[in-house]
């Protein structure tokens, strides 16, 4: 195609935030489709999402951390990765939506709750990690 044909709108670019109520709101509507809301109670998703996460896990269980380290070099591995994200993160995102959790505020008061119980001394702490 030259310049001066015309191509389709891009859509407008959106803020992270966005994109994700977005994508919550197309999984709702996938799940209501189908009719799953019934199973989609809290415990259900938490375990699909456990499972999902434990699956992302296995990519990883025997690999040194190089190996680890260099996963998205691979195709298929890379795929795998990424195909195990999506999942855990659909599963948490729908998860969020049946308990009326806003996943990034969430996440915003977690981190300045992490801030003031982790504050920097200079060097890194041991078998500490900021998610806690």
């Amino acid at each position: 195609m030259n310049e001066t044909e015309t191509q389709e709108p891009r859509p407008p670019e959106r803020r992270p935030e966005e994109r994700l109520d977005v994508l919550q709101r197309r999984l709702a509507r996938f799940a209501a489709a189908r009719g799953w809301e019934p199973y989609h109670t809290p415990k259900n998703l938490a375990v699909a999402l456990s499972v999902e996460a434990s699956e992302l896990v296995e990519i990883f269980q025997w690999l040194t951390p190089e190996q680890s380290a260099k996963v998205m070099e691979k195709p298929e591995s890379a795929h795998r990765v990424a195909d195990e994200v999506a999942d855990v993160l659909a599963y948490l995102l729908q998860f969020c939506e049946v308990l009326g959790v806003d996943v990034l505020d969430a996440l915003a008061a977690k981190i300045e709750r992490n801030e003031l119980r982790f504050p920097v001394t200079g060097g890194p702490t041991p078998n500490r990690h900021s998610s806690e």
